[in-house]
């Protein structure tokens, strides 16, 4: 599966890398620092999944997410912010994403996240 992460934070974004490469098969293709990076990048790698920052410089994580989705419909989206979960529901819902993340919960929810979303979409 390839995946491109979308977060303004570097060390967010090698972490999250760090988790999703000890995955066999789980390719991270692409890397982008804000939201029209993500755009740009998920049209330019056509990523099976892509793990977007809900706040970033650019455009906001939750547009970001609507412009990939109408882009590339077949593309999964899951979201990653620091906000509590009864946001977040409202957030996905917002951007049509298949879930989130919560920075907080990263070490133990990405990996069932992903692969919650590469059987969604299989």
């Amino acid at each position: 599966m390839r995946i491109l992460i979308a977060d303004d934070n570097e060390v967010v974004r090698c972490a999250m890398r760090a988790l999703l490469e000890t995955q066999s098969g789980w390719t991270v293709c692409g890397e982008a620092a804000d939201g029209r990076d993500a755009i740009e990048k998920a049209i330019e790698l056509r990523p099976e999944l892509v793990l977007v920052d809900v706040s970033m410089p650019g455009s906001s994580g939750v547009e970001a997410a609507k412009s990939i989705r109408e882009k590339l419909p077949q593309c999964e989206i899951l979201l990653v912010a620091e906000h509590d979960a009864s946001v977040m529901i409202q957030m996905v819902a917002l951007a049509g994403a298949g879930g989130f993340v919560l920075k907080s919960r990263m070490a133990h929810d990405l990996i069932p996240a992903v692969k919650a979303a590469k059987h969604a979409t299989a």
